[in-house]
């Protein structure tokens, strides 16, 4: 099954641009934050359209990768980042502030892949895709791939694998979900925003990521199911704790979700990877802005703390519609109450 297109270049041609570096107009508050390339579709949107409530707010936003995010309000560079990976407390003993992690919609990360003749969604394993990427099953009619796809004629070509140059969030959350399902995994690369891969090619951003993966025959890579959907790329199917293959979809992402949510932390540093449960899509995951706890700049405090209550409210409306899914109700009700942390 393709997934159908979503028209996302439009929605992230103003993420994707550099930082503006002029002064502000008269009256407006210029804040600048950086980070992952998941959600930035949605942010272009969302900082768009709290322009409309908050006439002073410019917000600027720069795609550039979760660990980039990190490392930019870390530093204090940008005012905020943004990551789909939650930050480790190596990470947020290093930074020069104490930073809030704020859920702000959820989402899947698909295996996406280009194999002459096979246009329908081919069914995996985790310990199977943990096979392909730790080098271990190399042909596409192995026995391990064709035994899940009875009546599919798979080529006796060489797997191509193909992941992300950079640190990025969408790394984090696919190694996360291959930590959990194999331990050759966790004991080997592990989970992490970059690991060592076992070969294959590589590119940066999620965009580099599916240009490859359309261009070379045999190959597959992970990337976030808005960029599969929108380049129509097939996307598979994965084994979940339920027994089931499961294609990703929003329901699936927010039944995943709602596993965790029971037993969320304070600090929303959770992750939604392999959660009990029918119907759960495996590889989903929250993605997070990183917010100073201390904002010196009441101006920017101001829009900041104003923008997250509407993000929680009326931003959650516009999730669906770009292949997000909104944040269940009792994590709201948290974050709405962290909020006021902020100083």
């Amino acid at each position: 099954m393709k997934l159908k297109s979503m028209g996302l270049s439009a929605r992230v041609a103003c993420a994707a641009s550099a930082l503006a570096i002029a002064l502000p107009a008269y009256g407006q508050v210029l804040i600048n934050g950086a980070g992952a390339t998941f959600p930035a579709p949605i942010y272009t949107k969302w900082f768009s359209e709290y322009r409309n409530v908050d006439s002073s707010a410019n917000i600027n936003y720069q795609a550039v990768g979760s660990g980039a995010g990190i490392n930019q309000v870390s530093s204090g560079i940008v005012d905020f980042g943004a990551s789909d990976a939650p930050m480790t407390d190596e990470q947020m003993g290093k930074a020069k502030m104490k930073i809030l992690h704020f859920p702000t919609v959820m989402g899947a990360v698909v295996l996406t892949y280009n194999v002459p003749g096979v246009s329908t969604s081919l069914n995996f394993t985790g310990e199977v895709v943990a096979g392909i990427f730790l080098g271990k099953i190399v042909m596409w009619n192995d026995p391990q791939i064709t035994k899940l796809n009875p009546g599919i004629t798979l080529p006796a070509d060489k797997i191509v694998t193909v992941h992300r140059a950079d640190a990025s969030g969408t790394t984090y959350a696919f190694t996360d979900y291959l930590a959990s399902v194999s331990p050759e995994w966790k004991s080997g690369p592990n989970r992490g925003a970059t690991v060592n891969w076992a070969g294959g090619l590589a590119s940066k951003g999620s965009d580099g990521v599916t240009g490859l993966v359309k261009q070379q025959k045999n190959s597959i890579g992970y990337v976030e199911l808005i960029y599969a959907a929108h380049n129509k790329l097939q996307a598979a199917k994965i084994k979940n704790k339920a027994g089931e293959f499961v294609e990703a979809d929003l329901q699936g992402v927010t039944l995943a979700a709602a596993a965790a949510a029971k037993q969320m932390p304070a600090d929303f540093r959770a992750s939604i990877v392999n959660q009990a449960g029918k119907g759960v899509y495996p590889i989903s995951t929250f993605t997070w802005l990183l917010i100073p706890e201390q904002i010196s700049d009441q101006a920017k405090k101001k829009v900041l703390t104003g923008f997250l209550r509407w993000m929680l409210d009326k931003g959650q409306t516009y999730a669906q519609g770009l292949d997000y899914a909104q944040l269940p109700k009792s994590v709201v009700t948290q974050e709405l109450k962290a909020i006021d942390k902020i100083k």
